[in-house]
Order: C-alpha cells, then sequence, then structure tokens
C-alpha cells in the first residue's frame, strides 16, 4: 500500500478534535441540528479540517462524508480506494453533553478497511489501526500503546458494549444467545473502542448504521484480535450502492 503520513493523520484529528470542543464547551442547549446550532457548526468545523488536510496529503483518494453529497455508484464503483468520514458521531451524546462522541475515519481498498482512526475529543485519546500492523491507543500526553482484545474469556465473565441512544430488544435477545450478563452502556464508535482494548468482549447493532459509523470501528477490532460481522456471519463491505449497514455484531471470542 502507498504510504500514508499516520503522525500527520493524528495531529490533524487533534486539531478537528480541538475545534470540535471549543464549541462543546460553550454553554448552548440544541434540539434538532439547524444550519447555525452548535452540532452543525462542530460537524462542519471538523470536517473543514480533516476533508483539506486529506485534499493536500492524498489528493488521488476521494472522500466520502456524512456531510457531502454521495458520488453516484456507477463512479464509486471503479475506486480502489477511498475515504470515509464521520465528522462527528455521536449526535445525541453531544447534545447531551455526556462526551461519548467521536470522529471516525477510514481508509477504504475496494470494498474493506485497511486503516481507520477514531478521534475521542472529550476524552482527548486517539485509536487506530492498520491491516496487519495491530491496534493501538494514544492518550493524553502522547502515550501511545498497542491494545489487544480479552480472549478466553468465560460466558459468565463476558461484558457487551450496548448502545447508550440505539438499544432495542433484539439486544436482549443476542445477548441472551451468548450467555452475557454483563453490559457497559457507550455511545457513537466507543463500543468499537471498548472491545479493542479488552472493556468489552461483544456488541450487537441491530438498528441501521451508515458505513461511516462502522468502518474505522471494525479494522481497530479486527486488528485487536476480534471479528465484524454481518447476519450471514460475513465480515461488513463497503462502497455498497446505498452505504446502509445492516445488523451486525462484533466479538472477542
Amino acid at each position: 500500500m502507498f504510504q500514508i503520513p499516520i503522525e500527520e493523520i493524528l495531529k490533524t484529528l487533534n486539531e478537528a478534535s480541538n475545534a470540535i470542543l471549543e464549541i462543546y464547551n460553550q454553554d448552548f442547549q440544541v434540539l434538532t441540528k439547524k444550519d447555525y446550532s452548535p452540532l452543525t457548526q462542530a460537524d462542519k468545523a471538523s470536517q473543514e479540517i480533516i476533508a483539506d488536510f486529506l485534499a493536500e496529503h492524498t489528493p488521488d483518494i476521494p472522500l466520502i462524508s456524512e456531510e457531502d453529497d454521495l458520488p453516484e455508484w456507477n463512479e464509486r464503483q471503479h475506486w480502489e480506494y477511498f475515504w470515509l468520514l464521520d465528522p462527528l458521531d455521536g449526535t445525541k451524546e453531544f447534545i447531551d453533553k455526556n462526551g461519548e462522541f467521536t470522529i471516525n475515519l477510514a481508509l477504504i481498498q475496494k470494498d474493506n478497511p485497511v486503516l481507520g482512526f477514531i478521534q475521542v475529543p472529550a476524552l482527548q485519546c486517539v485509536y487506530w489501526a492498520e491491516k496487519g500492523k495491530g491496534a493501538f491507543k494514544r492518550e493524553k500526553g502522547g502515550i501511545t500503546q498497542k491494545i489487544q482484545g480479552r480472549k478466553n474469556i468465560a460466558p459468565h465473565e463476558r461484558i457487551a458494549a450496548v448502545s447508550r441512544s440505539h438499544a432495542s430488544m433484539e439486544d436482549k435477545k443476542a445477548l441472551d444467545k451468548y450467555q452475557i450478563k454483563h453490559i457497559i452502556l457507550a455511545g457513537s464508535s466507543l463500543k468499537f473502542c471498548f472491545l479493542a482494548e479488552g472493556k468489552a468482549d461483544f456488541y450487537y447493532r441491530h438498528n441501521p448504521t451508515m458505513e461511516w459509523d462502522t468502518a474505522a470501528g471494525q479494522i481497530l477490532v479486527e486488528e485487536a484480535g476480534g471479528k465484524v460481522l454481518d447476519e450471514k456471519n460475513q465480515p461488513l463491505i463497503y462502497n455498497k450502492p446505498n452505504l446502509l449497514n445492516g445488523s451486525f455484531y462484533c466479538k472477542m471470542f
């Protein structure tokens, strides 16, 4: 694979994170994502910083973002590589001010993620993974560590990461299927991070998501030793005609 400036991307994500926090730390109330709401301002600030960087440093790689119009399928289907970006994942978490929102960025080759970043602004940390090279976490202060999910955990000791905002009855069925009694609530892509660093062992998502919600998390979990699979027990694929994901689950066992 061609050289991607990972350290420069990490700096850029931190810059976008700081831009989000400047808005997040203000005293505001917002109920909808209107053009001039703090939520929209934060979205756009993050998007602009990251998109400008990618356009300068990887000009030959297209970008698909939640904030942009989706290119036509007859154009996209021939792409070898492209970036997937959600500049602010966790709308409800941002509004509720619980800190559980993220920036998601992934590089896709054909239909598989090969590089992914999840920046957590409120915690001032970032997770990332590169195919074949492992998963990593860098905390505030610049300390980087390689991370790995838990292995060989007895069913009664397994912990499920459950969506704080999108839990469903189907989630409970999935937990029962795998005899999981313990849960940890989290918003946005933090659930993938929890699996990758050994805080949880399972995550099921019944409600629909978009590709930019899962790509970075998928490569992170996979490189930490886990799997992200659809209802047919196949890895999620990307650059589909409508970018919509069906139900999926992540597990480290």
